[in-house]
């Protein structure tokens, strides 16, 4: 089943059901802290310096302390502001932990690197940018020289947006409760947070049923997708079109076509709207490049890929007086992706004709492209990208990923999902026209377009993290490869899908 993703205001509405349980969550929060700090460390004895600040993220602290004091663990407790802690349940720990010799100091200690520090300072509730003391203590944490085991989130780091609050703890390993939060997962997050580990505290039914946002991981995606039956042909499936490949920008759409060929598709027709397109594609001559009229009668489009933008060109004109919007009004399933979108972005028209749609829409953008759609900056896009994708989605009547780190995707009823695949090998030209192929070629093979968008965003970071963990990046990753590698990846998941 696959995780939930909860928002601040769903994880109060699930505190809220459990705050009855017994025990209580902060109890078990610390519990849970102290076993993932005896993993890390590995050993009895080991000196632990444990960072409470003064919320609950603090009393997570404290019982965490007491009860690492009391397995035989060398612990002391930077007490941040000296301040009583707020929940009884804390006072109770932090009163046992001095009471049984704990170690407490107001400074940040002197001496050699602690074997691990436990980062309790500040937690998900932070609404303003971090000051002193407690700038100052996230300063000392990231430069301990020590593994970091952060409570919940990484202090600093916004839960919703996954943006550092002027400054955030670089953690090993974030150990999170109830559910995933947004802000671990994309922007920023994931350089903060480490690795990430769940610890729901016996809430997974609560938070799973109210939750609209997953994590998509391969794990979920690959059973979207089944082995292929023997008695087929390649009607089966689909034919796909692209649109696109302006002068200069021919390579975008046959990227795109190729990665659609290597990702299933049946048949694909690249209608190149250069007038001295190429006739064929010698590394891949089962390409068939079209006339752009051509290509508009498939069963699937793709339009956008290398279409360029310029209005001075004759060429793009026509894209965005003819081509386009014959794709808008074709009634088949459409991806927008890169030129199209800021065709878009310039028009009402066109804006409106894809809200209209009845027939699937697939938008494909990056941060700059959605706050073009958006009418805002790019760094509100980064401040909130769950809300811009979403918001996006349901102004576009379209399926919509959000590229980036931890993509965002999105739909107009409000559901989304966060993809853990992916690294910065995939930040090179020509990704992005890849990952259009791919879409088109699951919806040609009659995958449902929500599970068609996942997938492919879900499978194209799986490639990127496959070539990688073999040798290849991410420093001079290329597109190609990366397309050559959701092929290898693909067959892998039919085989183990249901």
């Amino acid at each position: 089943m696959a995780l939930p993703i909860l928002t601040g205001a769903q994880l109060r509405e699930v505190e809220s059901q459990m705050a009855a349980a017994t025990p209580p969550l902060m109890v078990r929060a610390g519990v849970a802290v102290a076993e993932a700090a005896r993993a890390m460390t590995g050993e009895t004895g080991a000196a632990i310096l444990v960072v409470a600040g003064p919320g609950n993220n603090g009393g997570d602290a404290w019982i965490a302390a007491l009860n690492l004091l009391e397995t035989f663990h060398r612990v002391v407790v930077l007490d941040v502001t000296g301040l009583p802690a707020r929940l009884e349940t804390a006072r109770l720990a932090k009163d046992a932990f001095v009471a049984k010799g704990g170690s407490v100091v107001r400074e940040w200690p002197l001496g050699p690197a602690p074997a691990l520090v436990i980062d309790g300072l500040l937690g998900i509730g932070l609404a303003r940018d971090v000051d002193a003391p407690f700038s100052g203590v996230i300063e000392h944490i990231n430069a301990a020289g020590a593994p970091v085991l952060a409570i919940d989130i990484p202090s600093g780091l916004d839960s919703e947006s996954g943006r550092p609050r002027g400054i955030a703890v670089r953690a090993t390993r974030t150990l999170t409760f109830l559910a995933h939060k947004p802000g671990l997962l994309t922007c920023d997050g994931p350089d903060h947070c480490g690795t990430v580990v769940l610890a729901d505290l016996g809430a997974g039914e609560a938070a799973a049923a109210i939750a609209k946002g997953i994590l998509l991981t391969p794990e979920v995606a690959a059973e979207w997708l089944g082995a292929r039956a023997r008695n087929t042909h390649k009607g089966d499936f689909g034919t796909l079109g692209i649109i696109g490949g302006n002068r200069g920008m021919v390579g975008a759409a046959i990227l795109a076509g190729r990665a659609a060929l290597l990702a299933g598709a049946g048949k694909v027709q690249v209608g190149l709207i250069t007038t001295d397109a190429p006739q064929v594609d010698f590394e891949h001559p089962e390409l068939m490049l079209r006339h752009v009229d051509e290509a508009m009668l498939a069963s699937v489009l793709v339009a956008g890929p290398g279409a360029g933008q310029s209005p001075s060109v004759t060429s793009v004109s026509m894209f965005e007086r003819q081509l386009l919007p014959a794709a808008i009004a074709s009634g088949k399933p459409l991806v927008l992706d890169a030129d199209a979108l800021n065709a878009i972005a310039v028009s009402l028209s066109l804006f409106a004709q894809v809200a209209a749609r009845r027939a699937p829409t697939i938008a494909t953008p990056h941060p700059a492209e959605a706050a073009r759609l958006l009418k805002v900056t790019t760094t509100q896009v980064q401040g909130d990208r769950v809300t811009a994708a979403l918001a996006l989605a349901r102004a576009l009547n379209a399926f919509v990923v959000l590229k980036g780190a931890g993509s965002i995707c999105a739909t107009p009823s409000g559901r989304w999902s966060v993809n853990t695949t992916g690294n910065p090998g995939l930040a090179t030209g020509g990704t992005g026209d890849v990952l259009a192929g791919i879409i088109g070629a699951l919806l040609c093979q009659r995958l449902e377009p929500w599970h068609a968008l996942q997938y492919a965003v879900c499978l194209h970071g799986a490639a990127a993290d496959s070539l990688v963990d073999r040798g290849t990046g991410p420093v001079g990753l290329t597109a190609s490869e990366v397309a050559l590698e959701c092929r290898r990846l693909v067959n892998l998941w039919t085989l183990r899908s249901p």
